[in-house]
């Protein structure tokens, strides 16, 4: 894997100065050694933002907590962000795309379509911990700006709409009945899910969530053929 620092160690400067000789600074690989290292940074600051945001939410996650969590320098956080709002943007952006990507991963596996949504249901998950996206609907602050309440709020309405349509593919299919409604049963699991993570975090035990989504697995095979 390229690492940056050793790059730049190999060009016989360090990443962290800033400072190269004036023939190192005209080598294409110094040049790329700053790009790749730019990225780094970047990287690790949106990354200890998620954990920050998760951990501690947006007003406890101050600028100083993502420097030291990411190891960047305040010129190095303010040379890539305008400012924390900015930056807790991308980092929401990043965790809902994550969890996009990992429930697109379950909804396009094998099996039919209720195999497929029981799958995702069913997935492992760190249910104390809770939803990284899930979680910012609590914060007040994030919830009162409409730039970073957005990917939250576009984040639910893919995944109700997503299993809405694998729910409509199961009912066409005969797989389910004609009486299941596809919306609703879809939105009532998306709030089984979320519902889950409160109650384990309220019992200090996952088992309030699993308990929640076998509850929501019998009540849709009422309705399998």
């Amino acid at each position: 894997m390229f690492s940056a620092v050793g790059a730049a160690a190999a060009c016989g400067f360090s990443l962290f100065d800033g400072r190269a000789p004036s023939g190192v600074r005209r080598c294409p690989l110094y040049l790329l050694v700053c790009i790749v290292g730019a990225m780094d940074t970047r990287e690790r600051l949106v990354q200890s933002t998620r954990e920050l945001l998760w951990e501690r939410g947006y007003v406890g996650t101050s600028p100083k907590a993502i420097q030291e969590r990411s190891g960047a320098g305040q010129g190095s956080m303010y040379h890539h962000f305008r400012g924390k709002p900015d930056l807790a943007l991308a980092a929401i952006g990043r965790s809902a795309e994550e969890l996009r990507d990992r429930a697109e991963a379950e909804f396009t596996g094998p099996g039919t379509a209720v195999e497929r949504v029981s799958g995702y249901l069913r997935r492992e998950r760190d249910a104390l911990r809770g939803c990284p996206v899930g979680r910012l609907t609590q914060d007040p602050d994030v919830m009162a700006d409409a730039e970073l309440r957005r990917p939250v709020e576009e984040t639910f309405a893919w995944l109700t709409d997503r299993l809405a349509g694998l729910l409509a593919e199961a009912r066409a299919s005969g797989e389910l009945d004609a009486a299941l409604d596809p919306a609703s049963t879809a939105a009532a699991l998306v709030a089984v899910l979320q519902g889950g993570y409160v109650l384990a975090r309220a019992a200090g035990s996952a088992e309030a969530y699993t308990r929640a989504v076998d509850g929501a697995l019998r009540l849709l095979a009422g309705h399998v053929r």
